[in-house]
Protein backbone atom coordinates (compact mmCIF):
# COMPACT_ATOMS: atom_id res chain seq x y z
CA UNK A 1 0.00 0.00 0.00
CA UNK A 2 1.53 3.52 -0.77
CA UNK A 3 2.21 5.69 1.57
CA UNK A 4 0.12 8.95 1.60
CA UNK A 5 2.11 12.56 0.06
CA UNK A 6 3.40 14.62 2.82
CA UNK A 7 1.07 16.95 2.71
CA UNK A 8 -2.13 14.98 3.46
CA UNK A 9 -3.85 14.76 6.22
CA UNK A 10 -3.38 11.52 7.07
CA UNK A 11 0.26 11.74 6.80
CA UNK A 12 -0.24 14.07 9.45
CA UNK A 13 -1.97 12.49 11.49
CA UNK A 14 0.63 9.35 11.69
CA UNK A 15 2.97 11.56 12.80
CA UNK A 16 4.87 10.86 16.33
CA UNK A 17 3.51 12.87 19.21
CA UNK A 18 5.33 15.98 20.62
CA UNK A 19 7.05 15.36 23.46
CA UNK A 20 7.35 18.51 26.45
CA UNK A 21 10.58 19.87 26.91
CA UNK A 22 12.43 18.91 30.34
CA UNK A 23 12.15 22.24 31.45
CA UNK A 24 7.87 22.33 30.62
CA UNK A 25 7.88 18.93 32.78
CA UNK A 26 9.37 20.67 35.71
CA UNK A 27 7.11 23.61 35.51
CA UNK A 28 4.07 21.37 35.34
CA UNK A 29 5.94 19.20 38.68
CA UNK A 30 6.46 22.70 40.03
CA UNK A 31 2.91 23.50 39.65
CA UNK A 32 1.48 20.41 40.71
CA UNK A 33 3.52 20.09 44.07
CA UNK A 34 2.49 23.73 44.53
CA UNK A 35 -1.13 22.92 44.15
CA UNK A 36 -1.04 19.47 45.95
CA UNK A 37 0.40 21.77 49.13
CA UNK A 38 -2.12 24.41 49.24
CA UNK A 39 -4.75 21.23 48.83
CA UNK A 40 -3.72 19.97 51.84
CA UNK A 41 -3.20 23.50 53.85
CA UNK A 42 -6.66 25.07 53.15
CA UNK A 43 -9.01 22.12 53.01
CA UNK A 44 -8.24 21.44 57.41
CA UNK A 45 -8.05 24.65 57.54
CA UNK A 46 -11.51 25.33 56.37
CA UNK A 47 -12.87 22.25 58.01
CA UNK A 48 -11.90 24.05 61.46
CA UNK A 49 -13.97 26.51 60.68
CA UNK A 50 -16.76 24.68 61.82
CA UNK A 51 -15.58 21.32 63.26
CA UNK A 52 -13.60 20.40 66.20
CA UNK A 53 -10.75 18.64 65.85
CA UNK A 54 -11.17 14.63 67.51
CA UNK A 55 -7.28 14.74 67.90
CA UNK A 56 -4.20 16.44 67.29
CA UNK A 57 -1.26 15.28 66.07
CA UNK A 58 1.11 15.90 69.24
CA UNK A 59 -1.93 13.70 70.83
CA UNK A 60 -1.03 10.98 68.05
CA UNK A 61 2.46 11.31 69.00
CA UNK A 62 1.65 10.42 73.01
CA UNK A 63 -0.36 7.42 71.56
CA UNK A 64 2.55 5.81 69.87
CA UNK A 65 4.58 6.53 72.23
CA UNK A 66 2.67 4.80 74.88
CA UNK A 67 1.58 1.96 73.13
CA UNK A 68 5.60 1.88 71.94
CA UNK A 69 6.20 1.40 75.55
CA UNK A 70 3.68 -1.14 76.44
CA UNK A 71 1.49 1.95 78.29
CA UNK A 72 -2.52 1.88 77.94
CA UNK A 73 -2.60 5.46 78.92
CA UNK A 74 -4.81 7.85 76.51
CA UNK A 75 -4.25 11.71 76.17
CA UNK A 76 -7.08 13.45 78.22
CA UNK A 77 -9.19 15.45 75.66
CA UNK A 78 -12.52 17.24 76.02
CA UNK A 79 -13.84 19.77 73.54
CA UNK A 80 -16.05 22.93 74.64
CA UNK A 81 -17.37 25.39 72.82
CA UNK A 82 -15.47 28.89 73.77
CA UNK A 83 -18.47 30.19 75.52
CA UNK A 84 -18.44 27.70 78.31
CA UNK A 85 -14.44 28.10 78.98
CA UNK A 86 -13.99 31.46 81.30
CA UNK A 87 -13.06 34.81 79.37
CA UNK A 88 -10.06 34.54 82.36
CA UNK A 89 -8.35 31.65 80.96
CA UNK A 90 -8.35 33.03 77.39
CA UNK A 91 -6.89 36.37 78.71
CA UNK A 92 -4.11 34.36 81.00
CA UNK A 93 -3.00 32.52 77.88
CA UNK A 94 -2.58 35.73 75.35
CA UNK A 95 -1.20 37.44 78.74
CA UNK A 96 1.24 34.66 79.05
CA UNK A 97 1.73 33.60 75.37
CA UNK A 98 1.21 36.35 73.26
CA UNK A 99 -0.08 39.58 73.74
CA UNK A 100 0.20 41.32 70.57
CA UNK A 101 -2.20 38.30 69.19
CA UNK A 102 -4.96 40.47 68.67
CA UNK A 103 -3.30 42.64 66.05
CA UNK A 104 -0.38 40.06 64.59
CA UNK A 105 -1.26 37.84 61.13
CA UNK A 106 -0.04 34.84 62.46
CA UNK A 107 3.98 35.79 63.12
CA UNK A 108 4.65 38.42 65.28
CA UNK A 109 8.18 39.78 63.63
CA UNK A 110 8.83 42.37 66.84
CA UNK A 111 8.88 39.25 68.84
CA UNK A 112 11.00 37.39 66.14
CA UNK A 113 13.53 40.02 65.94
CA UNK A 114 13.99 40.43 69.87
CA UNK A 115 14.38 36.32 70.50
CA UNK A 116 17.01 36.23 67.46
CA UNK A 117 18.67 39.35 69.21
CA UNK A 118 18.40 37.32 72.56
CA UNK A 119 19.46 33.88 71.38
CA UNK A 120 22.44 35.58 69.34
CA UNK A 121 24.22 37.18 72.80
CA UNK A 122 23.69 33.56 74.16
CA UNK A 123 22.63 32.02 77.29
CA UNK A 124 19.03 30.29 77.62
CA UNK A 125 17.29 29.92 73.95
CA UNK A 126 14.10 32.38 73.89
CA UNK A 127 11.27 31.57 71.34
CA UNK A 128 8.64 33.55 69.67
CA UNK A 129 6.13 31.63 68.77
CA UNK A 130 2.58 32.97 67.86
CA UNK A 131 -0.62 31.20 69.47
CA UNK A 132 -1.47 31.13 66.32
CA UNK A 133 2.15 29.19 65.65
CA UNK A 134 1.47 27.00 68.58
CA UNK A 135 -2.11 25.84 67.83
CA UNK A 136 -0.75 24.70 64.29
CA UNK A 137 2.01 22.97 65.75
CA UNK A 138 -0.19 20.86 68.32
CA UNK A 139 -2.85 20.23 65.56
CA UNK A 140 -0.61 19.15 62.54
CA UNK A 141 3.03 19.00 63.47
CA UNK A 142 5.63 16.94 65.42
CA UNK A 143 7.63 18.28 68.38
CA UNK A 144 10.83 19.72 67.62
CA UNK A 145 12.96 22.38 66.92
CA UNK A 146 14.15 21.56 63.12
CA UNK A 147 14.04 24.47 60.23
CA UNK A 148 11.78 22.65 58.31
CA UNK A 149 9.19 22.34 61.16
CA UNK A 150 9.44 25.87 62.03
CA UNK A 151 9.07 26.56 58.46
CA UNK A 152 5.59 24.72 57.57
CA UNK A 153 4.19 25.90 61.34
CA UNK A 154 5.26 29.51 59.56
CA UNK A 155 3.09 28.67 56.36
CA UNK A 156 0.25 26.92 58.58
CA UNK A 157 0.03 29.95 60.94
CA UNK A 158 -0.24 32.65 58.23
CA UNK A 159 -3.04 30.45 56.33
CA UNK A 160 -5.09 30.05 59.54
CA UNK A 161 -5.39 33.63 60.50
CA UNK A 162 -6.55 34.10 56.76
CA UNK A 163 -9.00 31.50 56.36
CA UNK A 164 -10.36 31.73 60.53
CA UNK A 165 -11.55 34.37 62.63
CA UNK A 166 -8.75 35.21 65.46
CA UNK A 167 -11.70 33.93 67.89
CA UNK A 168 -12.03 30.41 66.28
CA UNK A 169 -8.01 30.16 66.30
CA UNK A 170 -7.37 30.95 70.36
CA UNK A 171 -10.98 28.22 70.82
CA UNK A 172 -8.74 25.75 69.11
CA UNK A 173 -5.55 26.89 71.21
CA UNK A 174 -7.59 26.52 74.42
CA UNK A 175 -8.84 23.20 73.24
CA UNK A 176 -5.92 21.44 72.53
CA UNK A 177 -3.16 23.20 74.94
CA UNK A 178 -1.59 20.69 77.31
CA UNK A 179 -1.90 21.23 80.73
CA UNK A 180 -0.08 18.39 81.93
CA UNK A 181 1.14 14.97 80.91
CA UNK A 182 -1.34 13.20 78.97
CA UNK A 183 -3.98 16.09 79.61
CA UNK A 184 -5.38 18.44 76.88
CA UNK A 185 -7.79 21.30 76.65
CA UNK A 186 -9.15 23.60 78.91
CA UNK A 187 -12.04 21.72 80.18
CA UNK A 188 -10.09 18.05 80.93
CA UNK A 189 -7.50 20.62 83.03
CA UNK A 190 -10.40 22.55 84.92
CA UNK A 191 -12.08 19.11 86.10
CA UNK A 192 -8.97 17.49 86.90
CA UNK A 193 -7.08 20.34 89.10
CA UNK A 194 -9.88 22.16 90.48
CA UNK A 195 -13.04 20.40 90.62
CA UNK A 196 -14.88 23.16 88.04
CA UNK A 197 -15.67 23.47 85.00
CA UNK A 198 -13.60 25.81 82.59
CA UNK A 199 -16.59 28.11 82.75
CA UNK A 200 -15.87 28.76 86.17
CA UNK A 201 -12.13 29.11 86.37
CA UNK A 202 -11.15 32.25 88.39
CA UNK A 203 -8.66 34.63 87.59
CA UNK A 204 -6.18 32.92 89.77
CA UNK A 205 -6.86 29.78 88.78
CA UNK A 206 -6.81 30.74 85.24
CA UNK A 207 -3.05 32.41 85.14
CA UNK A 208 -1.77 29.14 87.18
CA UNK A 209 -3.18 27.54 83.99
CA UNK A 210 -1.25 29.38 81.79
CA UNK A 211 1.98 29.48 83.87
CA UNK A 212 2.23 25.86 83.28
CA UNK A 213 2.23 26.04 79.15
CA UNK A 214 5.74 26.56 78.19
CA UNK A 215 6.20 23.06 79.40
CA UNK A 216 3.45 21.27 80.97
CA UNK A 217 4.86 18.37 81.45
CA UNK A 218 7.78 19.64 83.70
CA UNK A 219 5.48 21.97 85.46
CA UNK A 220 2.86 21.29 87.24
CA UNK A 221 -0.54 23.26 88.12
CA UNK A 222 -1.34 20.26 91.25
CA UNK A 223 2.52 20.81 92.81
CA UNK A 224 3.58 24.49 91.83
CA UNK A 225 7.51 25.04 92.39
CA UNK A 226 8.49 28.41 93.65
CA UNK A 227 9.07 29.60 89.52
CA UNK A 228 5.30 28.33 88.43
CA UNK A 229 3.81 30.85 91.20
CA UNK A 230 6.45 33.78 90.38
CA UNK A 231 4.76 33.48 86.69
CA UNK A 232 1.72 33.10 87.84
CA UNK A 233 1.68 36.57 90.04
CA UNK A 234 3.28 38.19 86.62
CA UNK A 235 0.34 36.76 84.32
CA UNK A 236 -2.17 38.14 87.18
CA UNK A 237 -0.12 41.70 87.18
CA UNK A 238 -0.06 41.22 82.68
CA UNK A 239 -4.02 40.84 82.80
CA UNK A 240 -4.77 43.24 85.14
CA UNK A 241 -3.07 45.76 82.49
CA UNK A 242 -4.29 44.36 79.52
CA UNK A 243 -7.95 44.90 81.03
CA UNK A 244 -10.84 42.21 81.01
CA UNK A 245 -12.17 44.02 77.68
CA UNK A 246 -8.61 43.36 75.67
CA UNK A 247 -9.78 40.19 74.07
CA UNK A 248 -13.56 41.88 73.47
CA UNK A 249 -12.49 42.77 69.77
CA UNK A 250 -11.94 39.35 68.24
Amino acid sequence: MPLPPPWSPHARSRRAPRRRSPLRRLRLMVWAVVFAALGLTIVPILALRVLPPPISAFMVHQLVRNVAAGERVWPEYRWVPAERISPHLALAVVAAEDQRFPSHFGLDLKAIRQALDHNARGGRVRGASTITQQTAKNLFLWRGRDWLRKGVEAWLAVWMELLLPKARILELYLNLAQFGDHLYGAEAASQRYFGVSAARLNPAQAALLAAVLPNPVRYRVDAPSSSVRQRQLWILRQMRQLGPDYLAAL
